[in-house]
């Protein structure tokens, strides 16, 4: 095992520090959806520019992309042979609606029962300021990195990275690396280090469907033109079976079924499928394909789902109309080796053959991102399970995420990389609503994690 002591030494005394440059980060309300604070993203990655050249990288200036800013820095002086690894995250951050449900301001890192409350503080300033602290230590404490490190940490990628794909092939030499590795992802539950070895993919559908060219008055018409609600409902309707499997056409092409060995590791995760509903609300977890198991229809099952739907009147009382529209949101989350461009066009085709008499259907897609996963047998994420399980005192499990990283999709189709996913986050730390937060001990343990990481990815080669 390689000795880290003088490294973990170093962070431990250094705790207070860094939860400090972490209150200080969060108060940078840099929200990328609002354009009327640009301003402070490009100040935030000012910000991750500053604390990387603090933590020592002889390379950090901020990017110009076709949008927001990218913070980038990198140190690249390790022996000859020794791998380069790309660190990736994000600076910007969700917007702070619903303000009244804070318990304390959103852009005011505040700790209190062992834990940093703040818009960012999880997601992922902290898990980004993870890597800095542990790049720092080694550069204060050994002089050195054992391997090359480049660190990108994006400002777009909460409201879908649009410019990033166009900066990765602009940038493909620069940030030519052997594998990229990710903080931004959860542990499975407090007390069980995790690694993430799937990500879904994306696409999306936006449904009209027409009828009359106004809306007209039920008695004298309803009965006889196609109501367009009642049409889209019906559409909508065709896409499941009574089981719950997607009944497109072609819509499983190339989903992978699980081995049985995989199976009994999901089984065997502690994962209450009751607890799970009555925190959520609902009487039981029967959305989807209803023999799988909950958490394979979470991770490793595609899904497709109505968003939202609209049409006809929506204010106070009645009024007694057939709608001359009516209009559907849908997505569909993707697993490994499910092909977008194939997909959006089955499930197209299904819509507008389903569409009844009476109406015109119109049909417009978005979104192409790929499913990524990671073998486990890859020496890169055998290395991160050796840090994790040095950072936290156990082995991790893999885990897999419903959830989608645009940017990994593209590091995998743009640059072909092998990615590792090493998230310290806990499920309830309410990313994207208020109160977010990131548990101390998650933090000071992924910094500890992150320092040990370094070292066992320079023996993995």
């Amino acid at each position: 095992m390689i000795a880290t002591d003088d490294l973990i030494d170093y962070v431990r005394a250094n705790r207070e520090r860094y939860l400090g440059e972490l209150t200080d980060w969060i108060a940078c309300p840099s929200v990328s959806a609002d354009p009327a604070r640009h301003h402070e993203v490009r100040r935030s990655a000012e910000v991750a520019v500053a604390r990387m050249k603090a933590a020592g990288l002889t390379e950090a200036c901020v990017l110009e992309t076709d949008g927001l800013p990218v913070a980038y820095g990198s140190w690249l002086h390790a022996e000859p042979g020794a791998p380069t690894v790309l660190i990736y995250g994000h600076h910007d951050v969700q917007p702070e609606d619903p303000i009244a449900l804070w318990d304390s301001p959103p852009f005011v890192g505040t700790v209190r029962d062992g834990k940093i409350f703040g818009r960012g503080s999880v997601d992922d300033k902290g898990q980004v300021l993870m890597h800095l602290a542990a790049i720092e230590a080694h550069l204060r404490v050994r002089g050195s990195l054992p391997i090359n490190v480049k660190v990108v940490v994006e400002g777009e990628e909460e409201i879908g990275s649009p410019s990033f794909e166009a900066f990765l092939a602009r940038e493909k030499e620069r940030l030519a690396c052997d594998v990229v590795v990710v903080s931004d992802t959860a542990v499975f539950a407090e007390d069980m280090p995790s690694l993430t070895v799937s990500l879904r993919g994306l696409v999306h559908w936006e449904v009209r469907v027409d009828g009359p060219t106004s809306d007209l008055h039920s008695g004298y018409f309803g009965g006889i033109v196609a109501n367009p609600i009642e049409s889209l409902a019906r559409m909508i309707a065709t896409l499941r079976d009574a089981d719950g499997r997607i009944a497109v056409p072609g819509f499983y092409d190339n989903v992978r079924e699980l081995a049985a060995s995989e199976r009994a590791e999901i089984a065997a995760l502690p994962f209450d499928a009751r607890k799970e509903a009555r925190g959520l609300g609902v009487s039981d977890l029967v959305g989807g394909e209803r023999e799988r198991l909950p958490l394979e229809r979470m991770w490793m099952r595609p899904t497709l789902e109505c968003n939202g739907i609209y049409g006809g009147y929506q204010g106070p009382g009645g009024k007694t109309i057939v709608p001359s529209f009516a209009h559907a949101k849908l997505s569909a989350r993707l697993v490994a080796d499910q092909d977008p461009a194939h997909v959006k066009a089955v499930v197209r085709g299904h819509l507008e053959a389903s569409a009844p008499a009476g109406v015109r259907v119109s049909i417009e897609t978005d979104g192409d991102t790929r499913a990524v996963s990671t073998s486990r047998d890859h020496p890169a994420v055998g290395a991160a399970a050796r840090a994790m399980e040095r950072g936290f005192g156990k082995p991790p499990v893999f885990i897999g995420t419903g959830g989608t990283i645009g940017p990994v999709s593209s590091f995998d189709r743009i640059l072909h990389l092998p990615q590792v996913l090493i998230g310290v986050g806990l499920p309830d730390d309410c990313i994207h609503a208020p109160n977010e937060k990131f548990d101390l001990a998650q933090f000071y343990g992924g910094i500890e994690t992150m320092a040990y990481l370094y070292d066992e990815l320079a023996e993995a080669r």
